[in-house]
């Protein structure tokens, strides 16, 4: 596994995304056994930096995960865990409620990263990060980011964190160029944080793509592993892949070890 290392914060380049375990927006109990499965399996192939949400699930998401690491004997120090407070919860006494919650959930006294999971038209920012501000004071969470943050909640949001933004996860993949075009790539290259792409092989024609596809038959690979090592490339990229097949699982964790040639990745940028 490749890393990168940002102000003392070491995380793999692949994490597990848990978007969709134990359901979408409300829990799904039918979704359990194959979610468990799914999380075990990360575990066990060597997955350290697992990302959720109380979003996820209304909840369930953060509760499978923290089971899945019980149930592993995983130690709390080997895993790194993000969460993300919602929307709806931007305010002060909402922020530290939203966060005690979480904890709950994943029966775990901190988590290592928390994000603000949207911006809100009308929220006030600035008591949002007060309330993180604290947070981070108490040790229940060891580092600030935020989600889905162009420039300008961006560069607020680094204003009022007495901590260094680590991360700004945003929808990033071959095709999509929207956080290029928007300057929140560069920037976050420029200005040590983090881009976590989240979503990263969501591409309707990524199975018949013919120029994604002459690229991972050099490598031996899937179309997929490809768009996962073209995300593993670039500098101050992470991304956090999810799937319920323990095959498709290993398969995207092994992205991380494919080397791309100068020229192959040319060729993928011009999928843009």
């Amino acid at each position: 596994m490749k890393f990168e290392t940002i102000h003392n914060v070491t995380l793999p380049k692949i994490g597990f995304g848990t978007w969709s375990i134990g359901g979408d927006s409300y829990p799904d109990r039918k979704l359990d056994s194959a979610s468990m499965t799914a999380l075990r399996s990360a575990l066990e192939i060597g997955h350290t930096h697992f990302d959720t949400a109380e979003m996820y699930a209304n909840g369930h998401a953060e509760e499978l995960l923290g089971q899945a690491i019980r149930d592993t004997k995983t130690k709390r120090e080997d895993v790194f865990i993000t969460t993300k407070v919602s929307p709806e919860h931007l305010d002060y006494e909402k922020v530290l409620k939203a966060c005690e919650n979480s904890l709950r959930r994943l029966k775990m006294d901190y988590v290592d990263l928390y994000l603000i999971h949207w911006p809100r038209m009308g929220m006030d920012l600035e008591a949002a990060f007060r309330a993180l501000n604290k947070l981070v004071g108490t040790g229940k969470v060891r580092h600030l980011g935020v989600s889905n943050f162009k420039m300008k909640h961006l560069r607020q949001s680094q204003e009022f964190s007495e901590t260094p933004i680590i991360t700004d996860q945003v929808p990033y993949r071959l095709p999509d160029k929207e956080y290029i075009e928007n300057g929140v790539i560069e920037y976050c290259q420029k200005n040590n944080i983090l881009i976590t792409a989240y979503s990263p092989v969501k591409f309707r024609n990524m199975r018949s793509n013919q120029t994604i596809a002459a690229v991972a038959k050099a490598h031996s690979a899937t179309s997929f592993q490809i768009a996962l090592a073209w995300l593993v490339m670039q500098p101050r990229v992470i991304t956090i892949p999810m799937s319920f097949d323990p095959q498709h699982i290993k398969e995207n964790f092994e992205s991380a070890e494919i080397e791309l040639t100068k020229e192959e990745l040319e060729t993928l940028n011009k999928l843009y």
